[in-house]
């Protein structure tokens, strides 16, 4: 018998209820805050990925699915949603339009790693990313909608907050940091790596010794410049005001080389180690990297794999059922739902059955409305009902069948 691949799974029912539950619900909430729906391709080259996650990140280093096509050219199912975005807003020259564009999206990535809990190699993400807006309200707003979601599906959550500084403050705290991490003994590999590369993402290292080494690193902070300072005391100005709780996480790097200034981690504590649900920031220079005129953008992402886990959703009623008691009643009544289709759900019972074993199918299908047609109901055109919520019965005609909500 031939299974899923390791890491990768079926979404059927129930779950594939709550997946199309929980899009619905956050894309609603995206086109609150003003976002439109984008969508882009699975497969992309590899160097938009390298060019923008970095090679220091454990994506491009480790995880990739990467492969030749059978043009010679060299390709990768999109490991992370953000850079397939920034390059379609390049390619299609959003970027010299000078206005502000907000896009949310959602769908499969896919990363070549362990398989565990709320982790898979094919996965799936909802993200908002907004591209030409500066202000640091922006950033508050972000955040303020990934909590609006949690909030919706009744989710508790920490948020941590961090600034990981610009091209003026950054480079200054790199130095320090390469010194300090020279005279380091006994690092994991990853971080002999990430230093040569991308030393400030050794501070993200999930190995204890590591950890406990980095407890007298230089601090990010102590080097942040004045316009940088300003914007994260400003956002968490906004975000005390707004009533959002939230901590400092000086640690907090994100796994991804291309963001600046603004980073932040919705996580959940009934998740275990892989405990992340939301995670974003400011990217302020990634679209001049992959070639466009520079424009401020900041978003974040949702793992929905995850979230799907702390989700509690309980099916309502909904729709009709249509049953017939004999052969001749099937006939009508494949007609009638076709016509009802047009405006409603319909479940159609080909099989002619009991009254008693109709009403038993139906209730397990949670609909609202049963329609059941018998020899009577044969001879005078009408249909009998049932509202499984009301308990109501009656006999109506064909005709108003169709007219019930």
């Amino acid at each position: 018998m031939i299974k899923a691949l390791r890491g990768m799974r079926d979404i059927l029912p129930p779950l594939s209820k709550k997946y199309l539950y929980f899009i619905n619900t956050a894309q609603k909430l995206a086109q609150n805050y003003g976002f439109e729906y984008i969508q882009t391709p699975l497969l992309e080259e590899t160097s938009l990925f390298k060019r923008s996650v970095g090679e220091s990140s454990d994506i491009v280093g480790k995880e990739m699915y990467q492969f030749i096509d059978k043009g010679g050219n060299d390709v990768v199912l999109r490991p992370e949603g953000t850079a397939g975005v920034v390059r379609s807003f390049i390619e299609h020259k959003l970027d010299r339009q000078g206005k502000v564009f907000r896009f949310y999206y959602f769908g499969a990535m896919f990363r070549y790693e362990r398989p565990q809990r709320g982790r898979f190699r094919q996965f799936y993400q909802f993200g908002v990313e907004s591209f030409g807006e500066k202000s640091v309200y922006e950033d508050a707003s972000l955040i303020l909608l990934g909590k609006s979601i949690l909030d919706r599906f009744h989710i508790p959550y920490r948020l941590k907050l961090n600034s990981l500084g610009c091209p003026n403050c950054l480079p200054p705290y790199k130095k320090e940091l390469v010194k300090f991490l020279s005279s380091c003994e006994g690092i994991c590999e990853d971080c002999k790596r990430r230093r040569e590369l991308n030393p400030i993402r050794v501070l993200d290292c999930k190995n204890p010794n590591c950890q406990e080494i980095y407890k007298t690193a230089p601090k990010l902070k102590d080097f942040l410049c004045p316009e940088c300072q300003e914007d994260f005391s400003k956002l968490q100005t906004l975000l005390k005001k707004e009533g959002v709780e939230f901590e400092i996480d000086e640690n907090l790097v994100r796994g991804l080389d291309y963001y600046t200034k603004t980073a932040f981690e919705f996580v959940s504590e009934q998740l275990g180690a892989q405990n992340a649900l939301i995670g974003g920031g400011r990217y302020d220079n990634l679209v001049e990297m992959l070639g466009g005129k520079p424009t401020p953008a900041v978003g974040f992402a949702i793992g929905i794999d995850r979230i799907l886990e702390l989700i509690e959703y309980e099916e309502g009623r909904e729709g009709f059922y249509l049953g017939a008691l004999d052969k001749e009643g099937v006939e009508v009544i494949f007609s009638l739902a076709r016509k009802k289709r047009e405006d409603s759900k319909v479940f159609l019972e080909y099989k002619p059955k009991s009254l008693k074993a109709h009403l038993k199918s139906a209730d397990k299908l949670k609909v609202t409305t049963v329609g059941i047609v018998g020899e009577e109901e044969l001879k005078s055109d009408t249909i009998w009902v049932k509202n499984l919520v009301t308990k109501k019965e009656e006999v109506i005609p064909l005709e108003k069948f169709l007219e019930l909500g």
